[in-house]
């Protein structure tokens, strides 16, 4: 049976605190407590309401924070602040609406509702200048100087950007398999990854099977992956595909540098998707895209995950207070 919530404890032992990333493949939830130590972390599908709907990105988050109570036999109705980070909710609008369900459906009043890249660039430190790439199934980056003012660059989605993201080297990638296949551009292992990756077949099939109706732009995201093992094997094609991607995430950098007035500082830059498994194949290029006007930026090893760093931000805004780390 789903988790519904029981009559609340109102004793802050019992509270807990909800954190949520929520993109165009999946969603991420993290649930802490009182001590800010995690109770329990769930996943669901995809949480973009501009992709999948207003209405199947909460089922999907209520989804992942059911199983993720379940498994640690928590009731969900101790959660008593809930800051969500969701691709897709630049607009006013929009955001207004995802809280209005969720307060509905969750009955948490206190629930901050920001876009993801806002939650990420927490993640670097409460206070911190810096900025936060994140190349998932899209990619935007974000970023924060000394005087508290943010700028970003990219977000625009699978139409007019995602650059540098999942979707964009897939897209990339399929280009270049389509003229290697009419014999337009050199050959490349890539032709083999995707015929097996949507089905074809064969590669003459390739063209019928990426448009198949259950081909939506997450399952050509997913082919981003296959793009980076085809690199790994030393397919030329590939791997400039995916120093394109840093490119094209450095010069994204490079707009936000520039509009916070960053280029003299020792800027860290954290790394936030999937896209950056791919390690120096993408990061590389990035840096050196960034360096060309900032040139003391430099990669963070890592950042607090950005639905812990959500469940950190719902404790503080719970009136809890204290410094962040």
């Amino acid at each position: 049976m789903p988790n519904t919530p029981k009559t609340r404890n109102h004793g802050r032992e019992h509270n807990l605190y909800l954190g949520v990333d929520g993109g165009g493949t999946k969603t991420h939830i993290a649930i802490i407590g009182n001590d800010r130590q995690l109770v329990c972390e769930g996943y669901a599908g995809a949480s973009n309401p501009l992709r999948v709907g207003v209405e199947t990105a909460v089922n999907n988050i209520i989804a992942a924070i059911n199983s993720a109570c379940d498994a640690v036999d928590k009731n969900r109705g101790d959660i008593v602040s809930a800051t969500l980070g969701l691709a897709g909710v630049r607009r006013a609008d929009l955001r207004r609406i995802m809280r209005e369900r969720l307060v509905e459906k969750l009955r948490i009043k206190k629930i901050q509702v920001y876009t993801d890249a806002e939650i990420a660039l927490f993640g670097i430190g409460k206070n911190t200048a810096g900025l936060v790439i994140i190349a998932g199934t899209g990619s935007v980056c974000i970023g924060r100087n000394r005087r508290g003012e943010t700028a970003t660059a990219g977000g625009w989605g699978p139409l007019a950007g995602d650059e540098g993201g999942g979707a964009g080297i897939a897209l990339n990638a399929l280009h270049k398999i389509a003229k290697a296949s009419d014999g337009r551009a050199r050959p490349t292992l890539l032709s083999d990854a995707a015929v097996d990756y949507f089905r074809a077949g064969r590669i003459e099939n390739l063209s019928v099977a990426i448009y198949a109706p259950q081909i939506d732009n997450a399952r050509i995201a997913g082919f981003a992956k296959y793009v980076a093992e085809t690199a790994q094997q030393g397919d030329k094609v590939a791997i400039e595909i995916l120093s394109e991607a840093g490119f094209e995430l450095g010069m994204a950098a490079f707009a936000v540098v520039k509009r916070l007035r960053l280029q003299r500082t020792a800027i860290p830059i954290g790394q936030v998707g999937s896209v950056f498994k791919s390690g120096r194949l993408v990061t590389d290029s990035l840096l050196r895209t960034v360096r060309t006007i900032a040139p003391k930026a430099y990669l963070l090893d890592k950042i607090i995950i950005p639905a812990h760093a959500a469940a950190q931000m719902a404790f503080e805004h719970n009136g809890n207070g204290g410094k962040h780390r």
